[in-house]
Formats: structure tokens, C-alpha cells, sequence
């Protein structure tokens, strides 16, 4: 499947874990510029396509019509830690369209904000589908739904009008046919989609740079001006996403996907690169996001101490001793090697 490994773990000296993965580096084009492995490994996406699966929305006049500002559009692509402020937002954004949380088909789970170790959950708490990391995707689809006049009963079928409609935009965005796409339920009892890692990347690049030959460039940069100015709703505390955006200072436009896929693309370059690890280890994931900005060179100085707890390093005990490390173990091909 065109796995390498990209990072490595010692303990005593010795090799414990590797964590296999695939890197492409894309432009708007979809030239490959630079990959790790093979870089047209297909893999599903997972949450990395929210921005793509809210174009439909966004392109029928959704968000103006509503009068949805970048909180609302934020969430729109979040993979939220379901925190007060994602809960009320999404309350926001289903009562705009005059419905509550039991028209969202996404489930409910434990909130991340608890399952990360963040905070804990309050006596008595009972999580329903606000808290559920993606209700703000959810509240979009009811949104669209409702103004379109669509029957909500289903809206989560791949037959149904809206999700067909979201396949033929998120393959339009990365410059597939619908049909070149494998389709999977995702956790939230969405569609998912699976495509080759350069065209995930060519996807961000377009959202991260915008797409001036397509007619998605305007909602595109409405989306990602939202995610980069609202990185809190995206994500949370405690998130990756959101220190990722902050170092970026409004370059770069990040969005993590379950089970070891990360998208990072940069605004003033027009690039981005997708990242798969095939075990999904999120903290390799995001240690191998990290070496990859670097080995790009869009790492300053002060960018790469504000990154340093996220990227390889010292594994610590519960004592607070160091019994090993963390490193990559990957260097980047570009096209003129």
C-alpha cells in the first residue's frame, strides 16, 4: 500500500514502535511537489472533508441567507470537543432554521473534552447529539435540508438529494469523478469518501488557497477564513487543530481526520499536504505533521518552539523521568530528487 515508516520509538536504546504512513505534498494543480511513500495511497478522509461536504450549503446562498457568520461556517467543519461554546453554537445554528438537536442524525457520544482528558464531565451529565464532535456538519445538513426543501427524514442515506449532492461536490473540490470515490459510513452515520492522498492534498490547497478556475473559489475561501479565524470552534482546547492554526498566524488552515489522517494547507503558498499513519496513532500523526512543516520550510524559529511539544521527542514516565524517545524517521522526496 506504499507505507513507510515515519516515526520511531526507543526505549532503552532500542527501536519499540514505528508507525507506518504515506505523505503527499500537492499544489492547486494537483502536482505532486513532494510525498513520503506512495502519495496516491487511497485512504478515506474521514473529518478531513467537512469543508468539502458543506460546499453544497454554501454554494445555494445557505450561509447568507441565514446570515451565518465565520462562528456558524467554523463549525460547519469542526470536529468539535462538544465544550459550552461548540454546544451553543450548534443550538444556534439548527434554531436558525427553527429546530432543535433531535433533528440531528449524527448520534451522541462521551464529548471529547472528557474522552481527551481535558476536563471532566459534571454530575449528572447526559451527552446528547450537540455534543457529538460533528453537529455542527449535522447542523449544516439540517440547514440545508430545511431551506431546500428536502425532507430531513433520511437526509443521512447516500440516496438521499443531499448527499448526493455533497459527493459530486467533494469530488468536483478535489478534481475526481464521483464515481472514482469508494463511499464508507463514517462514525458520525455520515458518507465518507476515499480518495488518493495527492488529490485529498490538491483539495486543501484549493481550500487554503482558493480556486479561482472553479466556481467553489468564493465559498472556498469563506470556509477557510472561518476555520483560520475561529481555530477555537474548530477543534478546542487542548486540540492540535487549533495550535496548529495559531502558530500559523492565518497561513495555514488545518483539520485532523480520525484513524491517522491530517490535512495542513498553506494560504500564501497555495500547497498543502495530506498525511496518512497507518496504525492511526494520533500522537504519531500529529509528531509527523509537524516534521513535515519543517522539512518544508514553513517553520520559523519561534514556529518551531510553539510546535515542539506536538513534534518528536522525549517519551516521559509517570514519575517524570525520561525512558526514551520519540523521533522521525522520514525525509521528504520532492519532484527534483
Amino acid at each position: 500500500m506504499g507505507f513507510v515508516p515515519l516515526i520511531e520509538t526507543t526505549r532503552g536504546g532500542l527501536p519499540e514502535c514505528r508507525h507506518w504512513g504515506a505523505v503527499a505534498v500537492a499544489n492547486r494543480e494537483g502536482r505532486v511537489l513532494a510525498q513520503v511513500g506512495d502519495p496516491y495511497t487511497v485512504t478515506f478522509t474521514r473529518s478531513t472533508i467537512k469543508a468539502f461536504q458543506a460546499l453544497p450549503f454554501m454554494q445555494s446562498g445557505g450561509a447568507q441567507a441565514l446570515g451565518w457568520g465565520q462562528d456558524d461556517i467554523a463549525l460547519l467543519c469542526a470536529s468539535h470537543n462538544g465544550e459550552p461554546m461548540h454546544v451553543q453554537q450548534a443550538e444556534r445554528m439548527l434554531s436558525s432554521v427553527g429546530r432543535d438537536y433531535r433533528a440531528l442524525q449524527c448520534g451522541c457520544h462521551r464529548p471529547l473534552f472528557a474522552e481527551l482528558g481535558i476536563a471532566p464531565l459534571p454530575p449528572g451529565f447526559v451527552p446528547d447529539e450537540r455534543h457529538n464532535n460533528c453537529s455542527g456538519k449535522h447542523a449544516g445538513f439540517v440547514a440545508h435540508c430545511v431551506l431546500q426543501g428536502l425532507p430531513l427524514e433520511g437526509h443521512l442515506n447516500p440516496a438521499h438529494p443531499l448527499q448526493a449532492a455533497i459527493r459530486d461536490h467533494v469530488a468536483r473540490a478535489v478534481g475526481l469523478a464521483p464515481d472514482q470515490m469508494s463511499m464508507g459510513i463514517d462514525g458520525c452515520s455520515a458518507p465518507n469518501y476515499a480518495m488518493p492522498l495527492a488529490l485529498l492534498a490538491r483539495g486543501y490547497a484549493r481550500l487554503a488557497g482558493g480556486a479561482p478556475d472553479t466556481d467553489f473559489h468564493e465559498s472556498l475561501v469563506t470556509l477557510a477564513d472561518a476555520m483560520v479565524a475561529r481555530p477555537e470552534l474548530g477543534s478546542g482546547t487542548g486540540r492540535h487543530d487549533l495550535d496548529f492554526m495559531q502558530a500559523g498566524q492565518g497561513d495555514w488552515v488545518s483539520k485532523t481526520g480520525a484513524d491517522g489522517v491530517q490535512v495542513v494547507g498553506s494560504r500564501s503558498r497555495g500547497e498543502a499536504f495530506a498525511l496518512k499513519v497507518m496504525d492511526g496513532n494520533m500522537v504519531a500523526q500529529v509528531a509527523a505533521a509537524v516534521e513535515v512543516m519543517d522539512q518544508l520550510g514553513w517553520l520559523d524559529a519561534r514556529q518551531r518552539e510553539a510546535l515542539a511539544p506536538r513534534r518528536s521527542g522525549r517519551i516521559i514516565s509517570a514519575k517524570g523521568l525520561q525512558v526514551g524517545e520519540r523521533r522521525a524517521v522520514f525525509r521528504l522526496q520532492t519532484a527534483s530528487d
